[in-house]
């Protein structure tokens, strides 16, 4: 499809962006798995903390569809810090979500390739920055709930406190480079989730961040923060139409990169080789000398699918790779699902 003016080419990026989402599904009915005894406390939110994370706002950044700057924030930050803490903790603890906070203007990101594709742009959300303030406050609640609770994924290294893409590779290696260094054949598998952020189903993370025994207020607000919440994009100047968001969760939200990492926490905890995740790059490697050490890994993939079958999830076949190893490497092959996976150098 060629589209030559501004406003048709952000119609067919939203159409586009909105085709990939998973569609609305019933929430699972899961009552069990409750951690915490009492996850119905009500959240306090303080004007001291709303201040400080104001103040900290950059105000040359972009605002969201409210059109309320950062800079006007940043700047009347002591004026306006006790009346946002008490609309944050009554909207914390009655669930309620404005519309405001649940609307986004999408910037698309070019990646690489053939512009003309949509499927190489990245959807970058901008959402209302009075929100991202509550959102940033929430982080921190919700990361001492899970530090607490012991939940927290150790082999999770993107968006990670202390942890980088370099501490990702760093340990990752050094167990595979001990491997080499005895003597074995490694095979290492590279793993990509297609679309990861935006097709994220809604009824299952919730149900995982429940388990999790995080504060049923927060979970019940970040529930209806999810729900019905629509998003146009914009392009140079020109706006497209509004289009619901069924799944996901937002590029460009402060909460949206720690609640992929919860909702993937379970991923890979039955490995029976070397796996390590960086956001949703995962790395899964282990010995390959004999066809039973391929069967091994062969079986770890395949817990892998079934993860993602159960969690409504896709690998991207094409950025999925196996890397051999090693003088003596036999060159396996493996499958993820039905694709056959491709060596890379």
């Amino acid at each position: 499809m060629e589209v030559k003016d501004n406003l048709g080419m952000a119609q067919h990026l939203n159409k586009y962006f909105a085709s990939v989402f998973n569609k609305t599904s019933e929430e699972p009915c899961d009552d069990g798995g409750m951690i915490n005894g009492n996850v119905d406390m009500e959240v306090d939110i303080t004007a001291t903390e709303v201040e400080a994370v104001l103040e900290q706002l950059d105000g040359t950044k972009s605002e969201g569809p409210d059109n309320l700057h950062p800079r006007i924030l940043k700047e009347l930050a002591r004026e306006i810090a006790s009346p946002l803490a008490r609309i944050f903790k009554q909207s914390i603890n009655s669930g309620v979500v404005p519309y405001d906070w649940r609307i986004a203007n999408v910037v698309p990101i070019f990646k690489k390739g053939n512009k003309s594709d949509p499927g190489n742009y990245r959807p970058v959300s901008l959402t209302s920055v009075v929100c991202k303030v509550l959102e940033k406050i929430l982080r921190e609640k919700v990361v001492k709930d899970i530090e607490v609770n012991g939940n927290w994924d150790e082999l999770q290294h993107g968006f990670t406190k202390g942890r980088s893409c370099q501490t990702n590779l760093i340990s990752f290696f050094e167990k595979v480079t001990d491997y080499l260094d005895k003597g074995n054949a490694v095979d290492i598998i590279y793993l990509d989730f297609s679309k990861a952020f935006d097709t994220v189903p809604h009824g299952e993370l919730l149900v995982k961040l429940q388990k999790m025994g995080m504060n049923m207020k927060v979970v019940s607000w970040i529930r209806n923060w999810l729900k019905g919440r629509l998003q146009r994009v914009v392009l140079k100047g020109e706006l497209s139409g509004w289009k619901e968001v069924t799944s996901g969760v937002p590029q460009g939200s402060v909460l949206g990169p720690i609640l992929f990492n919860l909702f993937i926490t379970d991923l890979g905890t039955k490995s029976g080789n070397v796996l390590i995740k960086f956001a949703d790059d995962t790395k899964l490697g282990g010995i390959a000398n004999t066809e039973k050490d391929r069967d091994t890994i062969q079986e770890d993939l395949n817990h892998l699918v079934n993860w993602s079958n159960r969690n409504r999830m896709k690998y991207n076949s094409e950025k999925c790779k196996v890397m051999h190893l090693g003088i003596n490497n036999k060159n396996f092959g493996y499958t993820l699902g039905a694709h056959q996976l491709e060596a890379t150098e």
